[in-house]
């Protein structure tokens, strides 16, 4: 069976984990990646890979995984599908505002007769499924959680500001689980540092999230730290028994979200048109049944 050749949109922290997963890969091949606008300046895409502004500039591609920041995921999603594209997506949002995401995006896979998976990433994802597994495992108990997350999806793409040489935009939750939005900004010579934070603060894009600002020698020089989780669950006291189940990680959750959308990607020449939520299958052949 030929290798299935996905394209990466989008090449922020995702997009390039997407690629690099895809590099000696024996039955997935990275077909390209599209950036729109400015493609000449995006660095680090692996050699010989088709760098594109448009999907339909690349040669035989079977599906593609979206990896633009979560506000572009739907319209970049929706214009894929009209191609008749089947995609791969993993955008995080929130309770009602996920379950609008998903009902807007099976509605145009449905209409456009395209496979998608969705909410195949970390969390939502994998993540998700592990928790459930320990609930399955023990049904009468209960689970504790302390997270430590680190940067989420790392997007090199960001408004044009006067000043800013180059940025990175990184999306974590705090404790209290809101999204926050942190800005590296590499400054032009002579640029005022106060001038161009308060450009980036009142951009739109970053309008009811709560955003902060830091100026940096060097963007290419950023490592994001790793995030990690502890998740426990204990069996309920009952006479002569105790069960419990821990699972303690650190890792570079673009990383794990990558191999998840890959995992997903490997479906999709089984999946029937329409849109359904990640789900682990040992075979991708188990996604007929």
């Amino acid at each position: 069976m030929r290798r299935l050749r996905l394209a990466v949109v989008g090449y922020g922290k995702l997009g390039r984990a997407c690629a690099t997963a895809l590099q000696g890969g024996s039955d997935l091949q990275l077909a390209g990646v599209v950036v729109r606008g400015g493609v000449a300046a995006i660095p680090g895409v692996p050699q010989r890979t088709p760098l594109v502004e448009h999907v339909r500039m690349l040669e035989n591609v079977d599906a593609a995984l979206v990896c633009v920041p979560a506000e572009q995921v739907l319209p970049v999603a929706r214009e894929l599908l009209q191609q008749r594209m089947p995609i791969v997506e993993c955008a995080a949002f929130e309770g009602r505002a996920l379950q609008a995401h998903y009902e807007a995006l099976t509605v145009a896979a449905r209409h456009h007769h395209v496979a998608a998976v969705l909410g195949a990433g970390w969390d939502p994802g994998a993540f998700p499924l592990m928790r459930r597994l320990f609930d399955v495992l023990i049904p009468h108990g209960r689970s504790e959680m302390d997270s430590h997350p680190g940067l989420a999806l790392h997007h090199s793409t960001m408004p044009p500001i006067p000043g800013v040489k180059a940025a990175l935009t990184c999306e974590r939750r705090g404790s209290d689980g809101r999204p926050q939005r942190y800005v590296y900004v590499q400054l032009e010579r002579d640029a005022a540092f106060g001038q161009v934070e308060q450009l980036i603060v009142a951009d739109p894009l970053y309008a009811g999230t709560d955003s902060f600002v830091f100026a940096v020698p060097d963007v290419g020089a950023l490592q994001p730290p790793s995030t990690g989780i502890l998740l426990k669950r204990c069996e309920a006291r009952t006479p002569g028994t105790h069960q419990s189940l821990l699972l303690e990680a650190r890792f570079d959750t673009a990383r794990f979200a990558a191999e998840v959308m890959l995992d997903a990607a490997r479906a999709l020449p089984w999946l029937k048109p329409g849109a359904q939520r990640y789900r682990l299958a040992l075979d991708p052949a188990d996604a007929a049944l």
